[in-house]
């Protein structure tokens, strides 16, 4: 075998991620408020970019995309292929939505107060407390080691070391905080919890203060029968007891929650029904329009004036202002086609409810409307549609289906209704169990196992049939 070294001429083929085609992937994931925040670190970024007015009669402004398209048709540096990146067919066209020009004025309405925390809540209550100072210190310390779920994360033993005092004055204040509200709060144990909430409630009951103390598991997993025959009472009894312990709280501080804990959800798309027919609308109001600064745009079409380092400098930011522009309309009317996919096959459910839901998958979006797998679902990722029937994730309209008689596919959102409406309407003193739910599910020409309704009865908390059942 003869090795030695040589040249030759090879032609091939391969595709290169350049910043502007990973641009506009990232700008198409982005949802609206995501897409927002990316836009005003574009704006810092590059000076050829800057807000368009939307007041006035805006025959200037809206010949700036025009102008960009054309200066780019005439300047041959500019060599972006549009057919090349996005062979999906779809239109590179501007289309100009109209904005409402006078903006709602900003009233005391507008201004949101914090809630306050479950310390802040504790804290005020104990300064409103007639309590010694030594006693205020000692709950200061004690509220301090109280967790967000209302229960003391310190024994009484140690808080009295740390504070170098009697552990007989921390367990007065302690009685003193767990008289507080929310009630329950300062508790040290699960048992404890309910017993100060059954107190406060003036709820003289000894056959429930019993099984609190001892028996809250087997109350739990359902074993009425059981605990009647320990207790010699009838089954009726322990059924009440049940009841009443439904009614209290075993996480008192949950109400308090923090701050960052509460998530708000602007849609992308809103679906309203008008007549027999559906519009589509893309929700990006709060998306800033842009356009081209005119100053630096002059710096193009003086070539006298400025050195070749200047003007390779605009271009190539004037090159980046162009992408952003167009990847921000690509992405609406990749959205709009999507979402218009959707409506289409996905009417039944729109017009009815989860019952009807359909299954569905990527590819057959990706084949009405001519664009590829990969491009769908970044369409759909991290977005929200609204619909009349609610607020929902767009990956939300692409459930799994399950073969039923005929031939025809059932999504599983689908069957979880189904199974949510009949063990509501069952029998409260004889529930059904998974088997049953299974054939019942069966007659219905929906052919699933006993070990599937129970994985779609965990996933609705739907407790078990022992649980269920009432005497």
């Amino acid at each position: 075998m003869r090795l030695g070294y040589g040249l030759n001429v090879e032609q091939t083929q391969k595709l290169i991620m350049t910043p502007e085609l990973r641009q506009a992937i990232t700008v198409l994931q982005l949802s609206s408020l995501e897409l927002s925040l990316y836009i005003e670190q574009q704006l810092q970024e590059n000076p050829l970019l800057e807000l368009r007015e939307e007041e006035g009669d805006g025959n200037g402004e809206e010949r700036e995309f025009e102008w960009e398209l054309e200066r780019e048709e005439e300047n041959r540096e500019y060599d972006l292929d549009w057919e090349e990146y996005f062979q999906d067919s779809s239109d590179l066209g501007f289309p100009r939505a109209e904005r409402d020009p006078e903006l709602p004025a900003h009233n005391y309405e507008s201004f949101l107060s914090q809630a306050p925390t479950l310390m802040e809540h504790l804290m005020f209550q104990l300064y409103l407390s007639k309590c010694s100072p030594e006693a205020r210190v000692i709950g200061e310390y004690l509220i301090g080691n109280i967790d967000e779920h209302g229960y003391l994360q310190t024994s009484v033993e140690e808080a009295a070391k740390q504070l170098a005092v009697h552990p007989q004055a921390v367990e007065e204040t302690l009685k003193l905080i767990q008289t507080f509200d929310p009630p329950g709060v300062g508790a040290r144990t699960l048992q404890e919890c309910l017993l100060i909430q059954v107190n406060q409630l003036g709820i003289n009951d000894t056959l429930l203060e019993r099984i609190i103390r001892h028996h809250l598991v087997d109350l739990a997993r359902g074993k009425f029968n059981r605990l009647a025959q320990q207790f010699n009472v009838h089954v009726r009894d322990i059924q009440r007891v049940a009841d009443i312990l439904k009614t209290l709280d075993p996480k008192p501080g949950r109400n308090f929650s923090t701050p960052h804990d509460v998530r708000y959800v602007v849609p992308d798309i809103v679906v309203e029904k008008v007549g027999d027919d559906y519009v589509i609308l893309i929700n990006d109001v709060s998306v800033p329009r842009l356009t081209i600064n005119h100053t630096y745009r002059s710096v193009l079409s003086q070539q006298e004036n400025y050195d070749s380092r200047t003007r390779r400098f605009v271009e190539s930011k004037l090159n980046a202002a162009a992408w952003l522009i167009r990847s921000i309309e690509q992405r609406r009317l990749t959205l709009y086609k999507v979402a218009s996919c959707l409506v289409q096959l996905q009417r039944d459910f729109l017009d009815h409810g989860v019952k009807y839901l359909k299954p569905l998958n990527l590819k057959q979006v990706a084949e009405m409307v001519g664009l590829h797998e990969s491009t769908v679902s970044r369409a759909t990722s991290n977005k929200y549609i609204q619909t009349p029937q609610g607020v929902f994730e767009m990956k939300y309209f692409f459930p799994t289906g399950i073969n039923s008689d005929g031939g025809n596919l059932t999504s599983a959102e689908s069957i979880k209704k189904m199974l949510q409406e009949i063990v509501a309407a069952e029998d409260p003193k004889e529930p059904l169990n998974d088997q049953k739910i299974a054939e019942i599910l069966c007659k219905q020409g929906i052919h699933i196992s006993r070990r599937t309704v129970a994985k779609y009865r965990g996933e609705l908390g739907i407790p078990p049939v022992q649980q269920r059942k009432r005497y």
